[in-house]
């Protein structure tokens, strides 16, 4: 069985260009070795295990796994395009966010988007679970994916999908920045 990791770039983020400390980020294809949910999350496990990297994350929405390692905390996120209700937009979204004009207008690609880069946060800040969307300002908003030491960006991955990815800087790298 041959399985192939398609290595991911991440976009570069204005002023990041001296920086080479990028999280090395994969998306993976189930169908290109046959596999199935249970065996593309062992796969994924396999992948980031022997990374042997201080900090590693994972996103499944099947057939793709999106991972992710770093020196620094990193968070990625895939999401499958798909019909939102405007009740599931306003339950993700902060009251700055529900007051921003383009809020109204965002489409079901864009409502993803917004989820799928909260959820990549949440991961890098720790645990997904311990942050409430409602609260959590998503990073699409920073400006040129920065936020102190923090950095966001989205991903290209497979056609209906969106993916985020958000990782710390090491502290001397952010420094050099300032």
């Amino acid at each position: 069985m041959s399985l192939a990791a398609v290595a991911l770039a991440p976009p570069p983020v204005v002023g990041d260009a001296a920086i080479t400390t990028l999280p090395q980020v994969r998306l993976l294809d189930a169908r290109s070795a046959g596999l199935d949910s249970v065996q593309l999350r062992c796969w994924a496990r396999e992948q980031t295990e022997a990374a042997d990297a201080a900090y590693c994350t994972r996103s499944y929405r099947y057939p793709y796994a999106l991972i992710a390692w770093h020196d620094e905390p990193v968070g990625v996120d895939i999401e499958r395009v798909e019909p939102c209700s405007s009740a599931f937009a306003v339950s993700i979204c902060t009251p700055a966010e529900r007051a921003d004009r383009a809020f109204a207008s965002c489409g079901d690609a864009e409502i993803t988007s917004i989820w799928s880069s909260k959820e990549a946060l949440a991961k890098a800040l720790g645990d997904a679970i311990d942050y409430d969307p409602r609260r959590l300002a998503s990073p699409i908003a920073w400006p040129a994916g920065r936020a102190g030491r923090w950095r966001a960006a989205p991903l290209t991955v497979a056609e209906g999908h969106a993916a985020w990815l958000c990782w710390r800087q090491p502290q001397a790298a952010a420094t050099q920045l300032e």
